[in-house]
């Protein structure tokens, strides 16, 4: 039983992989502008956010952090970020724009 879950954990390995590398990076930007703009700065920007807020090039400069890691972040209630009721597309979306300086 437990080598039969074995093996389901690993054949679900390319399929959690492949599911951190979807999403419409310019269906993210548009989500970016709407939602997150007024505290992060986009990527291009010129002007800077004096909130605290990371800026998205800094969340993808950090490599640490994976497309994963910002779906869960992205899920979870912060006192300082509003929970913006993402569909799982606009999500992927959103995370697809936030990395996309790292290139695929």
């Amino acid at each position: 039983m437990l080598a039969g879950l074995s093996i389901l954990a690993i054949a679900a390995l390319p399929v959690l992989a492949h599911a951190q590398d979807t999403g419409d990076p310019v269906a993210g930007k548009k989500l970016a502008e709407a939602w997150c703009a007024n505290c992060h700065v986009p990527h291009g920007a010129r002007a800077g956010a004096a909130n605290g807020a990371p800026t998205f090039a800094a969340v993808a400069a950090n490599r640490d952090l994976s497309a994963l890691a910002l779906r869960v972040f992205l899920r979870t209630p912060h006192e300082r970020m509003p929970d913006l009721h993402l569909s799982n597309n606009e999500t992927d979306d959103l995370i697809a724009y936030i990395l996309s300086p790292r290139g695929r």
